[in-house]
């Protein structure tokens, strides 16, 4: 992959249209998370140092080509103006955007209302796109949880303007081009959560793709299941037997070891502190479910980790929300943390209820790299081109 950064753009006198992703949590008209404006910082400050005026591009929320005013970004403002410690000029509409005004040219930044009020955004209009080019020079692209949507600001753009990626999206590309594109073997991926109906194509991508591949979560349940073995009340698709089958027979036929619960920590209702016991996975209740991965499974796993040298992770192990059942997830986390930290992994997680176990762990901030992007970050580990990215590489 090749795709120009800041570093390649002159930007000296330029408007630079930024499509970044504030789509950020409010509770009360108050922003009650600002992480995601706080990570397009570092673009907008590089921007300004050299001599661009950034233009901000995004959406909020899904008004489907309408003005709806409770998803104006208007909200964002002030945690905006707050992280970037400027004055950030607001224009409601884009005939604002397209006048120039006294506040305009006085401002260091711009944001644009919310780019999906315009029926053109979603639907990747030509004449739109072409609207919103004339408001710049040279378009950059910081949104990555945005760039598996061809629309005219993630896709169009891109393609009619001089163009880049910001350095949310840099980071982003480069951590996920070293865990998949070019990794250092063995790579081994974790990958968790309910269902495998849900996670087909990230799974059939994966098994072609590493050397080791840990199943855990709800999808374990269902390729233990296709194995013949009695998972009691335990989530599971039993319909998708046959499916796990041929995931499982792909894997050995690519080369990749399939990691399966060993044993599991089992208990007969789903509440915290439960009473739980742990069982080999074969011996599981016929009145119990499965709601951990066990310490042998646990043990398996560190193993892998220990001879890998990339680790991607999606999806937990258990029923991470609930205590006891978090102890494998914790346990795994924790000791990717440890192999990152000791320069022996590059390790790189994302979704939703990744992020959120990994926090839970304590062990974010040792990972390599963690995506916040989800969609995104799904449909590239599923091998899916991203219009977004595709478009920079060409641009």
């Amino acid at each position: 992959m090749r795709w120009n950064t800041l570093d390649d753009m002159d930007l000296a006198g330029k408007r630079v249209l930024v499509r970044v992703d504030i789509n950020v949590p409010v509770e009360n008209g108050q922003v009650t998370d600002d992480t995601r404006i706080r990570r397009i910082v570092p673009t907008i400050e590089d921007i300004l140092a050299k001599g661009g005026k950034p233009i901000l591009i995004a959406h909020f929320g899904r008004p489907k080509g309408k003005v709806v005013l409770d998803l104006s970004l208007r909200v964002t403002l002030k945690a905006l103006e707050a992280a970037l410690g400027r004055k950030v000029a607001f224009d409601e509409t884009l005939e604002a955007a397209e006048s120039q005004t006294d506040e305009q040219r006085a401002a260091d930044v711009i944001l644009l209302e919310n780019i999906r009020f315009h029926p053109g955004e979603e639907k990747n209009d030509p004449e739109f796109a072409k609207r919103l080019a004339a408001l710049g020079d040279v378009y950059c692209n910081d949104a990555f949880s945005a760039a598996h949507r061809a629309h005219a600001s993630t896709e169009a753009l891109a393609r009619l303007l001089p163009s880049c990626a910001g350095r949310l999206m840099q980071a982003e590309l480069e951590a996920l081009e070293a865990a998949l594109g070019a990794p250092e073997r063995p790579v081994v991926a974790v990958v968790g959560g309910a269902k495998v109906s849900t996670k087909l194509d990230l799974l059939g991508n994966l098994v072609e793709k590493v050397d080791m591949l840990v199943i855990g979560g709800g999808m374990a349940n269902t390729f233990l299941a296709a194995e013949g073995i009695d998972v009691g009340k335990s989530l599971c698709e039993h319909e998708m037997a046959e499916t796990a089958r041929a995931i499982a027979k792909k894997a050995g036929e690519a080369g990749c070891e399939l990691l399966l619960p060993m044993d599991a920590v089992v208990a007969r209702e789903f509440k915290a502190g439960a009473e739980n016991e742990v069982v080999v996975a074969e011996n599981v209740p016929a009145d119990a479910m499965i709601l951990d991965a066990g310490p042998e499974s646990v043990a398996h796993i560190l193993q892998a980790f220990g001879k890998a040298k990339t680790l991607i992770w999606n999806g937990p192990l258990g029923a991470f929300e609930i205590d006891p059942f978090d102890a494998a997830t914790n346990a795994a986390a924790k000791a990717a943390a440890e192999l990152t930290r000791a320069g022996k992994l590059v390790s790189v997680a994302g979704g939703g209820d990744t992020v959120a176990a990994l926090n839970k762990s304590g062990a974010a901030e040792d990972f390599t790299y963690i995506s916040t992007a989800g969609g995104a970050f799904l449909e590239w580990m599923e091998g899916k081109i991203l219009p977004g990215v595709a478009a920079l590489e060409t641009a």
